[in-house]
């Protein structure tokens, strides 16, 4: 099993060569306005409207599903349902929805096989969502790493 990489950087500007697959948290209501998808949507605009789209459709559109947006000849965005709702109600009820986060990282897995892809992120589940990265960092060995799926966390500067 590999280890995850960790760097300082944008994960809109994922390091490396090859396909590369930039796995986000959505939300399971439709918003899209705060934290990274500012900065994946200020790069493109692809990912945002075929969630809308996605949103309003209903199809398929529920905790644990990923859409794979592909953005770039070799870049695809992943927009995985990992969090119910967008407000915290108190310490105990936030947003994350780890076995939603543990479900679409199969999603991811698959589409990284099947594109070759090394797949990268920014500590997902972990702002607005309100998670813990110690529970992401064990869904994504026991999903990616343990898949040898080459993975890549950036820490904005």
């Amino acid at each position: 099993m590999g280890n995850i990489a960790y760097v300082k950087g944008d994960a809109t500007k994922p390091l490396g060569i090859g396909n590369k697959i930039i796995v986000h948290v959505c939300n399971d209501i439709g918003g899209w306005g705060k934290g990274f998808v500012v900065a994946i949507s200020r790069r493109w605009k692809s990912p945002e409207i075929n969630f809308r789209n996605w949103y309003k459709s209903k199809d398929g559109f529920v905790l644990g599903a990923v859409q794979f947006v592909q953005v770039e000849e070799n870049l695809w965005i992943a927009n995985l349902i990992g969090q119910h709702d967008i407000k915290r109600r108190g310490k105990q009820n936030i947003p994350i929805r780890y076995e939603a986060i543990a479900e679409g990282m199969q999603s991811v897995v698959q589409k990284a096989k099947e594109l070759n892809a090394s797949v990268h992120m920014p500590r997902i589940g972990c702002g607005l969502a309100g998670g813990k990265w110690e529970n992401i960092e064990l869904i994504l060995e026991q999903s990616l790493l343990k898949n040898h799926i080459k993975t890549t966390v950036y820490d904005f500067e």
